[in-house]
């Protein structure tokens, strides 16, 4: 072999170990096992926590607007159902992959188990780019899959809600299909409906506001409070632009902000009403007529006292953590950090509120429209609101005060999800699953 090839052989080698090494699946079983030890939990045990209970995947072949059929790919991963029936969003995008949603199912199941809600983990996924369909072929589109995976929904089987890409008008399509297939008139089947359907207003809106919640009941304890922080927030879809809102209306100042389009930092402060402006004018928020254009890279690591990475997975690795500068993160996204970014932060002494935390706003929300679905729906907006705040305070300061009494020496997501994982084996147990 020539020396050349052998160089190109060791970087195509070191590619794939990093590729490897960023799928989200394969970090969420790293933190899963670094947890396991932590709880004492034997190997037969993380094996089950660690594998789905089921996965369907369907081919869907729909007729497009131009005659010609077109096949897409979806899954629907229903991953624990000790603590519940499986709840999690169902996400329209080109990059889903089959792990990636058993990997988010996963998330789902400590998450619901952290929030103490009646839920187990599931998370469904297309692969497909929803802006190069009609909103005819989208709507066909999702009802063939409710018509290939209706068998293992019910309100009391798997409820799912919208994520990337999906929104009401999804959830509305979903449930429409499944009436008719089913004939069952159940509102509480799926979450995040428009209003007329069951939907509360406030689901719109919820994990930003659960978001900036748990963003202020951190900054009280560990870096003196929410006014005046500077915060930057990577992604201004519907998580990053309301919790700026939120936490403006908190008096935190927006210093920076960004989406698909790269960022802008205003060292004086973003004005969230107008750079929501500027979105819908111009389609992305670094037409921002003032500060410094950034890109999403160097908007990570900017000087700030929060960052909130609010958009996808995995955007703090082992390579930029050394360089974050900011003193508090919360996780606006999935698995925004990697287990090795996780290390690197730890020692650098960057205090991080995990995901299964601070993005559980959507989930709580999603349950006060579940149950109010359930009870017939008699519950107002400002009612479920505060539900909201009291669910995401009350399960900070439980995770808060068991940290400080049982595992101090730990950061906050080993933390949580021991909290989360010690809830789902103890039901398991209990119900004889163990």
């Amino acid at each position: 072999m020539s020396w050349n090839n052998f160089l190109f052989l060791k970087y195509l080698i070191k590619a794939m170990e990093e590729l490897l090494t960023s799928n989200l699946f394969v970090q969420q079983v790293k933190k899963l096992y670094k947890v396991g030890e932590l709880l004492g939990l034997d190997i037969d045990t993380l094996e089950a926590l660690s594998q789905p209970e089921r996965v369907i995947q369907v081919k869907i072949q729909i007729r497009g607007s131009d005659g010609k059929l077109r096949t897409f790919v979806g899954w629907r991963s229903q991953h624990n159902s000790a603590l519940g029936p499986y709840k999690g969003g169902v996400r329209y995008s080109p990059n889903v992959t089959q792990e990636e949603v058993i990997a988010l199912s996963m998330i789902m199941t400590w998450k619901n188990s952290l929030l103490l809600l009646p839920y187990g983990g599931g998370k469904g996924g297309i692969r497909v780019d929803p802006k190069k369909l009609t909103l005819k072929e989208l709507e066909d589109l999702s009802r063939k899959y409710i018509q290939l995976i209706h068998n293992y929904l019910g309100s009391n089987v798997d409820i799912p809600a919208p994520d990337i890409n999906t929104n009401p008008q999804t959830m509305a399509w979903f449930l429409d299909e499944y009436i008719k297939i089913t004939g069952e008139v159940d509102f509480a089947v799926f979450t995040g409906k428009p209003y007329e359907l069951g939907g509360i207003g406030v689901r719109l809106y919820s994990t930003g506001l659960g978001v900036a919640t748990i963003a202020r009941e951190a900054a009280n304890k560990f870096i003196g409070g929410i006014e005046g922080s500077r915060v930057i927030i990577q992604g201004f879809g519907n998580v990053g632009s309301f919790t700026a809102k939120f936490l403006s209306e908190m008096g935190a100042k927006i210093i920076g902000v960004s989406d698909i389009g790269g960022g802008v930092i205003n060292e004086n402060g973003i004005d969230v009403n107008k750079a929501l402006e500027v979105v819908q004018r111009t389609g992305s928020v670094v037409n921002y007529p003032e500060g410094k254009k950034v890109t999403n890279e160097e908007l990570l690591i900017s000087d700030c006292d929060i960052l909130i990475p609010a958009a996808v997975e995995n955007v703090i690795n082992k390579f930029n953590a050394p360089k974050v500068k900011a003193k508090l993160i919360v996780e606006g996204a999935n698995g925004p950090l990697t287990a090795d970014a996780d290390d690197v932060i730890k020692q650098s002494g960057i205090v991080v509120i995990p995901d299964i935390l601070a993005n559980a706003g959507g989930v709580v929300g999603s349950y006060v429209e579940w149950a109010n679905n359930k009870s017939g729906g008699i519950i107002s907006d400002e009612e479920a609101k505060k539900l909201i705040i009291d669910r995401m305070t009350n399960a900070f300061n439980t995770l808060y005060d068991f940290h400080k009494r049982k595992f101090a020496d730990q950061d906050l997501r080993t933390v949580a999800m021991a909290l989360a994982v010690d809830r789902v084996v103890k039901a398991m147990k209990a119900r004889g699953l163990l």
